[in-house]
């Protein structure tokens, strides 16, 4: 909560503030002589105006020391005239659109303030694109919020329905990718993606573009956390299989041995200089730091512990980040 006390600020319309901080926020509710609303583009911001902001972490500061002063105030006092409702988009014909594009505020008077993607916060930006699932903070009347409810969809059953076609296209063109051979001066070999790498490629591409072929690429949460301990049960199941049969006359004996060390060795050292340089130089959080090792590693096992412990996606992210290369 802000009130604005900064003079020059004062008697602008509030896309023009928002061009002179030059950092994306949005102002959810502005409170006038104890009236209430739902500020627009156009609105004129006067001395004095307490505002309710929404922005990133680390933009608070900075936006903070241009409008003015933090300030207090209990704004569920404004419930009886402006109500806040999460809804989740569910109609497949927004998918792919921005946020800016669909006029919310110009049609309906009401601000979306955040969007809420697969667990992770976004700012309500107007050009933000959005995908199926996305849930939807909007503030505004209660009556305005009903018709945006119709317009997004809300129709929670049909999130229930799985896409597999989209998931079929990744695995499909993420095949064909991973079989293609790189040629590069000095290897005499050819080098692929093969048959982690290549599907990995394509569906980070399908998850950033995919809205542009009409592709939801939503999936429950459910649905998502069984596919992924499937996927690591048959790899572990796999692994075993292939190296079960020679495992105890490989391993212990004189040269399995050498190799194991060697192996440890070859594994433990970089995991333990790459640990020190991103903790003491690049300052990166721990699970961030864990996706990075397991994805280095090419060690889907060490992605599924570090998962468990974290609750949160950072290590898959920095895993998917670093494991194609």
């Amino acid at each position: 909560t802000l009130r604005l006390t900064n003079k020059a600020l004062s008697s602008r319309e509030l896309h023009d503030i928002k061009k002179l901080i030059g950092r994306k926020f949005v102002v959810s509710r502005l409170m006038r002589n104890k009236e209430f609303s739902v500020p627009k583009t156009n609105t004129v911001l006067l001395e004095g105006d307490l505002l309710l902001v929404v922005a990133g972490t680390a933009d608070v500061e900075p936006i903070t020391a241009f409008i003015g002063e933090a300030a207090e105030t209990d704004w569920k006092v404004s419930e009886p005239a402006l109500e806040s409702r999460r809804i989740v988009l569910t109609r497949s014909e927004i998918n792919g659109k921005t946020l800016g594009s669909l006029r919310l505020r110009t049609i309906y008077g009401v601000n979306v303030t955040r969007v809420n993607r697969s667990g992770v916060d976004l700012l309500g930006s107007a050009n933000l694109v959005l995908q199926v699932g996305d849930a939807v903070t909007v503030v505004g009347e209660v009556a305005s919020i009903e018709k945006v409810e119709q317009f997004l969809g809300n129709t929670l059953k049909r999130l229930n329905e799985p896409h597999i076609f989209t998931i079929f296209i990744g695995i499909f063109f993420g095949i064909i990718f991973g079989s293609i051979p790189f040629f590069i001066p000095g290897i005499p070999m050819p080098v692929k993606l093969g048959l982690a790498g290549g599907p990995l490629i394509i569906s980070i591409i399908i998850g950033r573009f995919g809205y542009k072929f009409r592709l939801v690429t939503y999936t429950t949460q459910s649905a998502n956390l069984m596919l992924r301990e499937i996927g690591i049960t048959l790899f572990l199941a796999s692994v075993g299989i292939t190296s079960g049969g020679q495992f105890a006359e490989s391993v212990f004996s004189i040269d399995g041995l050498i190799w194991v060390g060697a192996g440890f060795l070859i594994t433990t050292i970089p995991l333990l200089i790459m640990g020190f340089i991103n903790r003491k130089f690049v300052r990166l959080n721990y699970f961030s730091l864990a996706g990075l090792f397991a994805g280095s590693t090419t060690d889907p096992p060490a992605l599924s512990y570090s998962g468990s412990i974290a609750n949160n996606d950072e290590p898959a992210v920095s895993y998917s980040t670093v494991y194609p290369l």
